[in-house]
Parts: structure tokens; C-alpha cells; sequence
């Protein structure tokens, strides 16, 4: 799947960016389905907010709940800026939703067909995965105007192994541009030591601070702008962020987070599943 120069390239960057990946119809009926399920949203019964901020007051409990939730099944989130202060949404349902996540891979079968096969199964080799196992699954829709920031991070703090092994997957559903928000990475950072960790204990969670390394900012750091069908494969311990969408149209993306099932994952992960419901790779 990945030549040599592009093995060398993810060990010495900690990335590759790989064009043409997905063909416009495969984009095109990931991006109808995630549209329909969006639209099917029971806005009455659940309208909580994503964000990368903690979250605080009597409502917290109830978004804990329902984020942990997600992890077994289809949950959408909504954008920050999706309200008004009488909590009524400034646009309509389906240009407010944040995300959808976390297993559609393995209970939808538009999106467990877009996840998986030889040719991912290939490159999950070839970046070092001897045993594939897609724990997470996500939806971005990164509204236009409202589209929020996403904070500089490492994936390799929310699905920690030992040794460590999670592996990002991203799929560029729209073309990704400095306007519209694209990732944002700093090469070679996967070098550096693992910051967080977010930690599950029983119905709480939390992250906790695990080396004081400054994040990097836009000067270390390089924009990642790519055309819709391009897969962008990453380290875990590769810090990367996105800006706010500032443009007048929506940036799709969708990921997965996968993991080596020959490495042993922390039990205080915040996802978890059960023996009823177990952890497949891509094929």
C-alpha cells in the first residue's frame, strides 16, 4: 500500500497524506447517510453540546451520560454556537450538528462498508497495526460560521494501550482549507512525550495532565489542506488541532481511531465494549 518513501515519511513526520483515497461516490453516500441521520435527530429529547471545554453546572451529568453513551451507539452532538440565550437554535437542525459518533462503523452499514476493507486493512499493516481493532467513530460536520475550534491534542491520550498504538484515520469528506478549518499538525511531534490522558471512573471522567511539554502553535505547526477523498493517516502521539470554520460552507470529515489488538488497552479508558459487543478491525 505505502511506498517506502512514504513509510519512512510517517515514521520521520508522523503522518501521510494520501490523495484520491475515497472515490465521490463513496464521499457522496457517507455524506447523505450522516445528513440523514442528522436529520432524524429528536431534538426535544436530547440536544447536547460538543466541546472541548469542561463542561459545568446541573447539566453536566446529563451530557456525561449521554457522551458515554455514545460509545456503543449513533449520538449526535450539537455546536457550541448552535443556541440562542433562550436555547433556541440560530439555523436550522441540520446545519447545527457538531458531530456523530461513536460506533457507526459497527452498527450502520453505509459507514461500516465506507471503514473497512482490503485496502485499509493494508495501510493499517504498513503503519505498524498487526492487529487492527476500530474502537471509534466520528462524523464531523464542522458547520459554516459556527463550525467551533478543536484544541491541540494528541489521540493517543483517549485510547491508551500498552505499549501505545492508537492510530488516527481521517477522511476528507469536503475539500479542507485555512478558512474552513482544516487539521492543523506539527511534524515529527510524535516524538515527544504523551501531555493527557482522559480517564474514566465509573460515570465520571476527566483529563489529567501527564507532562508539562508545551502544545505548538501555527508558527511549529503546518496547516494540512486537502481535496475531498484524501485520508490523512496519523501517530497517536501526534499533537494536531483544527480552527473554527470562518467560511460560508461546511467542512465534512469523518475518523477513526484504531488501536493494536496485540497491545493491551487500559481499563480506564472512557470507551469500553462488552463482551456482546466486541471491537472489529477492517476486515
Amino acid at each position: 500500500m505505502l511506498s517506502a518513501e512514504q513509510k519512512r515519511g510517517f515514521c520521520d513526520n508522523g503522518f501521510v497524506v494520501l490523495r484520491d483515497f475515497k472515490s465521490g461516490e463513496q464521499l457522496a453516500a457517507l455524506k447523505a447517510r450522516a445528513e440523514k441521520i442528522a436529520a432524524a435527530h429528536d431534538f426535544d429529547a436530547s440536544r447536547e453540546v460538543f466541546s472541548t471545554a469542561k463542561q459545568r453546572g446541573p447539566q453536566a451529568d446529563r451530557v456525561q451520560d449521554y457522551f458515554l453513551g455514545s460509545a456503543n451507539e449513533i449520538r449526535c452532538f450539537f455546536e457550541e454556537k448552535a443556541f440562542d440565550r433562550h436555547g433556541k437554535l440560530n439555523q436550522p437542525l441540520a446545519q447545527s450538528i457538531n458531530k456523530i459518533g461513536h460506533a457507526m462503523h459497527d452498527l450502520d452499514p453505509v459507514f461500516d462498508g465506507f471503514s473497512r476493507g482490503d485496502t485499509l486493512a493494508d495501510l493499517a499493516q504498513d503503519v505498524g497495526l498487526r492487529d487492527p481493532q476500530i474502537w471509534q467513530s466520528m462524523y464531523i460536520f464542522k458547520q459554516a460560521r459556527i463550525g467551533g475550534q478543536v484544541d491541540w491534542h494528541q489521540d493517543g491520550g483517549f485510547f491508551v494501550t500498552s505499549p501505545g498504538s492508537v492510530t488516527t484515520f481521517w477522511f476528507a469528506v469536503d475539500d479542507a482549507t485555512l478558512e474552513n478549518g482544516c487539521l492543523w499538525v506539527e511534524p515529527g511531534g510524535h516524538k515527544g512525550p504523551l501531555r493527557q490522558q482522559f480517564i474514566r471512573d465509573g460515570r465520571k471522567t476527566r483529563l489529567i495532565d501527564l507532562d508539562a511539554a508545551p502544545w505548538p502553535d501555527t508558527n511549529t505547526a503546518i496547516p494540512v489542506e486537502v481535496k475531498a477523498g484524501t485520508l490523512v493517516c496519523f501517530h497517536g502521539l501526534l499533537p494536531h488541532y483544527s480552527a473554527p470554520n470562518i467560511s460560508d460552507q461546511a467542512r465534512h470529515a469523518y475518523t477513526l481511531h484504531v488501536t493494536d489488538g496485540v497491545c493491551a488497552y487500559a481499563q480506564n479508558n472512557w470507551m469500553q465494549r462488552s463482551k456482546e459487543f466486541p471491537v472489529r478491525g477492517f476486515l
